[in-house]
């Protein structure tokens, strides 16, 4: 029931008395506030979801800013409606259509799984300036060199300056064809018209559609950009790469739903001082994810490279104290690279630590544990530690070499030559055992190195405290409980 009151208003007119008592009727103040309550706006994070009642610049689920906003009115419940194709037993699905062709680039073919998928889309993301739009400018070439139409969008530079990257690195064909738009419905239209096997836009960001609340790059305009193409490429079995930018904390700039949208997600990578860049693939529904594709950039365009380790360890002519070679794994592929070390005395309070290629938490637990448990004063000095050629190690399988190396620093005394170091090591000073150990000795023994100081496993019965050796080709294993029977191995014990 709603409940009434009943205003009384004392007034007067030409017909009526002054004083006469007039009745209104006016809703309750419960009535009110129920249905200012149905009305009450609620803000949803475009994120993950998560909502609230009031406006924030954060959200408080995911810690993403600017990502809350108004969320809409519920809709109605959908009704059953015509379907597009009808349901098939799953064996009866033709799987020719989605078979992978190569992209002419075989590295790109390894992180992929294969090569491209007719119909996938892959967003490809990557630092400004690391090579994106030359590595994807080589794959349309390839692409259109096996007489099989590409489009090229370009939504950040402009048609004459993609055509002298071309020309600079020998990607002119007829069968590439080239458009600089950044409204949707125009890329749309010159999908419609070329018809293309492969599609590169370039990029996300800069595309916007018309009729969407945003800008270009805002939440809004990227969701309904990367919807509508995905749509086209599974409709007309087109393979779409969307590159995108990334934040300065090296994320997917954008909403997270559009790594959900697309089936590849890849990250291209590298230093800007070096020339060597990996593709590393995050998200692949085709093909593993732990794999690692290798390139040469040059003013010359960007080449694979397949054995990439020699980029990595210096060859010296003659022994150097200091260094170790680690042997980590690269998705799938092992990678030889050398550490250094620098140890000298600190007239600071707080020596400085610096590292570079290598976490720096790592080596603080590396530091820790020599000092701790491998009888090296190593507190009072400043350290720095780095890698040859740019390589990022985050494989804990080089907290070993990181330690030879320290210590060899320290004591003034070089390794042996020709060994590498491979374990992880326990704040115990224990080694662990790490993954994929045969692969890693077998590239070492392949690269004519002579001995390698392993965790020790199951594959020797052997007293704890004493090494077990045996020969991988012409290589010597030695396998070690902790740290301490590593730098016994090595010959690097502090003097007494």
């Amino acid at each position: 029931m709603v409940h009434r009151l009943r205003t009384h208003l004392w007034r007067g007119g030409p017909d009526r008395a002054p004083g006469t008592r007039v009745s209104v009727d006016s809703p309750s103040v419960g009535a009110m506030s129920t249905k200012a309550a149905r009305t009450r706006s609620s803000y949803r994070c475009t994120e993950c979801g998560w909502e609230t009642a009031k406006w924030v610049g954060r959200c408080g689920e995911c810690q993403a800013w600017g990502s809350v906003a108004e969320a809409g009115a519920p809709t109605l419940r959908a009704a059953a409606g015509p379907v597009s194709t009808p349901a098939v037993p799953i064996g009866q699905v033709a799987i020719t259509e989605s078979v992978a062709r190569t992209s002419g680039v075989p590295e790109l073919d390894r992180v992929l799984g294969g090569g491209l998928v007719p119909g996938a889309a892959i967003l490809l993301a990557g630092e400004p300036g690391v090579g994106k739009s030359t590595l994807l400018l080589e794959v349309a070439a390839q692409t259109a060199r096996t007489r099989q139409r590409t489009l090229y969008v370009t939504g950040e530079e402009s048609a004459a300056q993609v055509r002298l990257r071309a020309d600079r690195t020998g990607g002119v064909h007829d069968e590439l064809f080239l458009a600089a738009e950044t409204d949707l419905g125009a890329v749309l239209t010159h999908i419609e018209e070329v018809r293309p096997t492969l599609l590169v836009v370039d990029s996300v960001q800069t595309i916007g559609a018309s009729g969407i609340d945003g800008v270009p790059g805002g939440v809004t305009q990227v969701k309904e950009v990367a919807a509508a193409l995905i749509r086209v490429a599974k409709t007309r079995n087109i393979t779409t790469v969307l590159v995108g930018h990334v934040t300065k904390d090296g994320s997917i700039a954008g909403p997270r739903v559009l790594e959900h949208l697309v089936d590849v997600v890849l990250h291209f990578e590298g230093e800007r001082n070096s020339r060597f860049r990996m593709v590393r693939a995050m998200k692949n529904r085709y093909g593993p994810v732990d794999e690692v594709g290798c390139f040469d950039l040059s003013s010359e365009g960007i080449q694979a490279v397949t054995d990439p380790t020699g980029l990595f360890v210096e060859h010296h002519t003659q022994d150097v104290a200091g260094t170790c070679v680690a042997v980590t794994m690269e998705g799938r592929r092992p990678l030889l690279a050398e550490v250094q070390a620098l140890l000298t005395p600190s007239p600071l309070e707080r020596p400085r630590r610096t590292v570079s290629g290598v976490e720096s938490s790592r080596v603080d637990m590396v530091l820790a544990v020599l000092q701790r448990h491998g009888g090296l004063r190593i507190a009072g000095s400043d350290t720095f530690v780095a890698t040859v050629g740019g390589a990022r190690l985050h494989d804990p399988a080089a907290d070993l070499a990181i330690a030879v190396a320290v210590a060899s620093s320290h004591l003034g005394v070089p390794p042996p030559r020709g060994a590498v170091a491979i374990g992880e090591i326990g704040l115990a000073g224990e080694l662990r055992r790490v993954r994929d150990l045969p692969q890693r000795i077998a590239e070492a023994a392949r690269l004519g190195f002579e001995v390698a100081v392993v965790p020790r496993g199951r594959a020797l019965p052997s007293e704890r405290g004493i090494p077990s050796r045996r020969m991988v080709d012409d290589l010597r294993v030695v396998e070690v409980d902790d740290v301490v029977g590593a730098l016994l191995t090595l010959s690097l014990t502090p003097p007494l």
